[in-house]
């Protein structure tokens, strides 16, 4: 009863976080973003460039073209689990966007590209920790990030690049190359805020685990997570039983995953989560010779 009445709380909290981290996405982009004509890359951003063309609604074409992203994430990134918070924060954030555009001036609060590009950086990371805090994702460059990394082999940093790049240079041709500078500058900002918020000041978190049940949270890691588990023998100091203990190395996105995961597998679980100032290697950032 107390486990189900526990579960219950989190999950609320999950979807408050999503919630909240929805809402200031878009006033970060009602308030910043859009009246400076600058983009965060991804489906948003997209959306910017052509509601400067055609002024339909930013929000509509948001949640359209993540219909496609969130049918694929469902089939390949997880399922039900990964789907359905990424579902309700991009549902959130194009209601929200659109919204906010009857209530706030439509010129922003600021004439200043500086102020617009630092302040909707760090108010739209902080949206977007919050909602990674929930165990969410925002959409668009996320779920195509991964596919990218599922399929192709590309890091998942590099997919974002790509993906990332490829609006913020048609925002050049469309808003002018200034403007497109400064896009740049909101992602880098956003993305130092975003992983504040959500898992603090390192990118990476290594992780130790004990459990009773390794091969079953290992399966789920690699299925759902897809990221490499190392399986090492162990002895219990005061027990001196034989345990199996599991080593994994994750994003900062990924962590509170990872702790839904075992919550649901073994709640009895053992884990230690520490901190990587650096990952190189398969699904990190590549191992190279300078």
């Amino acid at each position: 009863m107390l486990a189900r009445i526990l579960k219950k709380r989190q999950l609320f909290f999950d979807y408050a976080f999503i919630a909240l981290g929805a809402l200031i996405q878009a006033l970060s982009m009602r308030l910043f973003l859009i009246p400076g004509l600058m983009v965060s890359g991804g489906i948003s951003g997209a959306a910017q460039i052509v509601n400067f063309y055609t002024h339909w609604p930013i929000g509509v074409m948001v949640l359209a073209g993540n219909l496609p992203l969130l049918l694929l994430g469902w089939r390949y990134l997880g399922g039900r689990r990964f789907a359905l918070r990424t579902a309700v924060a991009v549902v959130l954030f194009s209601v929200f966007t659109d919204l906010l555009a009857f209530f706030l001036p439509q010129s922003g609060i600021t004439p200043d590209m500086v102020l617009d590009a630092l302040y909707g950086g760090v108010l739209l990371g902080i949206g977007l920790g919050l909602v990674y805090r929930g165990r969410g994702t925002s959409g668009g460059s996320d779920i195509l990030g991964r596919i990218l990394n599922h399929y192709r082999g590309l890091a998942i940093s590099q997919a974002y690049l790509i993906t990332d790049g490829l609006v913020v240079l048609a925002s050049g041709f469309a808003f002018g190359w200034d403007k497109a500078l400064y896009g740049l500058v909101v992602i880098y900002v956003s993305g130092l805020a975003a992983e504040m918020i959500s898992e603090g000041n390192n990118l990476y978190r290594t992780v130790f685990m004990i459990t009773d049940k390794p091969r079953e949270i290992t399966d789920e890691i690699c299925n759902s997570l897809e990221r490499g588990v190392t399986l090492l023998p162990g002895t219990g100091g005061y027990t001196g039983q034989s345990r199996t203990m599991l080593y994994c190395v994750l994003s900062r996105s990924e962590i509170n995953l990872l702790k839904a995961i075992v919550v649901e597998i073994d709640p009895d679980a053992f884990m230690v989560i520490g901190q990587a100032n650096e990952a190189l290697g398969e699904g990190f950032r590549p191992l190279r010779k300078d």
